[in-house]
């Protein structure tokens, strides 16, 4: 008998964790297995091991996300964190942590250690607490944190980017974004905004960004978070053909967040308006965090990365792997065996 996914106490932002490593989430799609249509696409899932390939002479392009160095535990791992060689790299995708301050303190500490740190905003970033010194809001804040970055020597997504040339690979082009979320990936039998959020206010499964993550200058997040897409996209129109790695803190897909224990919060996880840019934007691999749910996807041929820490309480029953681990993007390893699971192909998508 599978182990029951376990019960929540308390439901927040922050509790999200799915039950990936007791299959709950595969029960329920498999149950669902006789609704799939024809046209399918394959997804594989297996957890995150990091792609530990010993290759000590070899730079490697390395990734983590979700710090929340507020956590004593968490700043004692970020402390510990070290490259394998003084030639790696390091993305950080987004949620280093809430006050400006603690940014600092982490992200100088990491461009101290490796050799390029590349890093996108998540939410966490952009809230404004009120005890922090720093009370930007909105876009505001999101340039205080760009120039802060720029003056650690730290890639941010309004910066050329990067092109990692390893020895025996393919050059790839890093490419942080920064494009939040538009509340389109809706619960089941929600069509609007307005009913997503009722049924995560009645489920009380509310993302603390409704109350400190402000979208100043623009209206609503989502306003925001069009303009992001649209400015992002006139960028990357313009790239070469050379492959990228793309990295959000956000999924671009979907697909991860229906392993989400609490399918109310998806809504804060995304757009469907990026949900083919792995394919468009010649992706070598994806990058993201936020969901707290550590592991690698295939989609479309594509290698997607969850790289996040998370927080002390859910990291603490993770097992295989020690807490901090950073995950191996380049070099690529071996394919290990996984579940492929069938998944609908979304009209009007490749």
């Amino acid at each position: 008998m599978l182990p029951r996914v376990p019960k929540a106490n308390v439901i927040t932002h922050a509790d999200r964790w799915s039950g990936v490593e007791e299959c709950g989430w595969l029960v329920r799609l498999v149950g669902q297995a006789r609704l799939w249509p024809a046209a399918v696409r394959v997804y594989v899932w297996r957890s995150s091991t990091g792609y530990d390939r010993a290759v000590a002479a070899t730079a490697k392009l390395l990734a983590i996300s979700d710090l929340h160095v507020a956590y004593d535990d968490n700043r004692a791992i970020v402390e510990r964190l070290r490259p394998h060689n003084d030639r790696d790299w390091l993305i950080i995708a987004g949620d280093v942590g809430e006050m400006v301050g603690d940014v600092e303190w982490a992200l100088s500490l990491l461009c101290r250690r490796f050799a390029r740190v590349v890093w996108a905003p998540g939410n966490h970033e952009l809230w404004t607490p009120v005890s922090d010194p720093v009370q930007l809001r909105g876009v505001a804040r999101y340039d205080e944190l760009v120039s802060l970055c720029r003056g650690l020597g730290v890639v941010t997504p309004e910066d050329p980017y990067p092109v990692w040339e390893p020895a025996n690979e393919e050059p790839l082009r890093i490419v942080p974004l920064f494009l939040l979320y538009d509340y389109t990936f809706r619960p089941a039998g929600t069509n609007t905004k307005t009913e997503a959020l009722q049924r995560a206010y009645d489920t009380g499964t509310v993302c603390t960004d409704e109350f400190l993550l402000h979208p100043n200058p623009y209206p609503t997040r989502e306003a925001w978070c069009a303009a992001r897409i649209e400015h992002t996209q006139a960028r990357l129109d313009q790239l070469d053909d050379m492959r990228t790695v793309l990295v959000n803190h956000f999924p671009l897909t979907r697909e991860p967040t229906r392993m989400l224990r609490f399918p109310e919060f998806a809504q804060w996880c995304g757009s469907v308006h990026t949900g083919d840019w792995h394919l468009r934007y010649r992706a070598a691999a994806v990058v993201y965090g936020h969901l707290h749910i550590p592991g690698m996807m295939w989609v479309d041929g594509v290698p997607t990365f969850e790289v996040s820490l998370g927080y002390p309480q859910e990291w603490r029953h993770r097992t295989g792997r020690e807490p901090g681990t950073l995950t191996q993007i380049r070099p690529s390893a071996p394919a290990t065996s996984g579940i492929n699971l069938r998944r609908p192909l979304p009209q009007g998508r490749m």
